[in-house]
């Protein structure tokens, strides 16, 4: 049986979400073997608790979901991320900066926050239904100058999520020392194959555990 398990960060961000939903989410995520699990910064330290500092991780999300948020709050959110137990943060790149031509600004505020995660991974997020070709390949470019471990396709809350033609020019504009993760509309095994066939080598989705059955019936 594939590892699929391995490479899903088990997702669960929306709004309403309460207490009892991301418990279950880390139940779910130990059961499975999970990468890790995504929760919006409130919830991060429950989750670090619940898992108690093994595996699966806990990956927090910042500047989430528009990435507009000032660098010093971003900087402030993960830090305290950080704090409360994240083991990885999924950043949400200043789209508009980026839009604007304010390149080293975006260059800038990536390094800064990876400056103050050390070893812990980074992910940005370059929201690719916002961008043409051309802006998504100067977005993985800048994200890998700064220091990103990843680059990543989408938050799931905006106009789109991933598709294969566009993870494999995310995966072909970056070097081998930088990770691609497909997230947004990843709800079968078929889209799971199809993004890893395309170039990504982590998956983002909140159909992990429907995911998993499908592959245990094969």
């Amino acid at each position: 049986m594939e590892k699929i398990s391995s490479i899903i960060d088990h997702t669960c961000l929306k709004p309403d979400t309460d207490k009892s939903a991301i418990i279950k989410l880390c139940q779910e995520a130990v059961d499975y073997g999970f990468k890790t699990v995504c929760v919006n910064p409130f919830w991060v330290k429950l989750a670090s608790d619940k898992l108690n500092g093994k595996m699966p991780g806990v990956t927090a999300v910042a500047g989430f979901p528009l990435g507009a948020n000032t660098t010093e709050t971003k900087i402030n959110e993960v830090k305290l991320a950080i704090s409360d137990g994240a083991d990885e943060i999924d950043m949400v790149m200043n789209i508009g900066l980026l839009k604007s031509g304010e390149t080293n600004a975006v260059y800038k505020e990536i390094n800064s926050i990876k400056k103050i995660m050390k070893n812990k991974i980074l992910k940005v997020i370059i929201e690719i239904c916002l961008l043409n070709n051309n802006q998504i390949i100067e977005a993985c470019r800048i994200s890998e100058e700064a220091g990103a471990d990843f680059v990543k396709t989408s938050t799931g809350f905006s106009t789109g999520g991933a598709n294969t033609k566009t993870i494999a020019l995310m995966r072909n504009t970056v070097g081998p020392q930088i990770s691609v993760k497909a997230s947004g509309g990843i709800k079968t095994l078929k889209d799971v194959r199809d993004m890893l066939r395309a170039g990504a080598s982590r998956i983002g989705t909140s159909s992990g555990v429907s995911i998993m059955k499908e592959l245990e019936l094969e």
